[in-house]
């Protein structure tokens, strides 16, 4: 038996607020909200992209994520910028055996990579 990942849960203080970021970011719509608990996030309907969950804790995030997204972009440096413009933050741009990335946070402090490499 195979898994299949079919949605990653970011933990927030907000998931209703945060949910207009990561909408806008990833070009992702509603799903499903449970008041301002838990919400959804996918792709349009014919997308089969990981869907994107937001669940409220009480506690802010603190210190480094133990997990994190990856997102590809044809053209980072346009891609970081749009969503620098959003409201996300540049944290750094690492790089190690050719491959390079930008570390962002959304809104939360929650942290994601924008690369060109898969």
């Amino acid at each position: 038996m195979a898994l299949t990942a079919r949605m990653v849960t970011i933990d927030c203080v907000d998931p209703g607020q945060l949910a207009k970021f990561w909408a806008e970011a990833a070009g992702y719509e509603l799903r499903w909200q449970h008041e301002n608990e838990f919400v959804i996030l996918g792709p349009p309907a014919d997308d089969d992209r990981v869907k994107i969950g937001l669940q409220r804790v009480a506690e802010p995030r603190v210190g480094k994520n133990r997990v994190h997204v990856d997102w590809l972009a044809d053209d980072p440096t346009v891609e970081v910028a749009r969503l620098v413009g959003l409201g996300a933050t540049v944290l750094r741009d690492p790089s190690t055996s050719g491959l390079t990335w930008t570390v962002l946070a959304d809104p939360e402090g929650n942290e994601f990579c924008v690369s060109e490499h898969g």
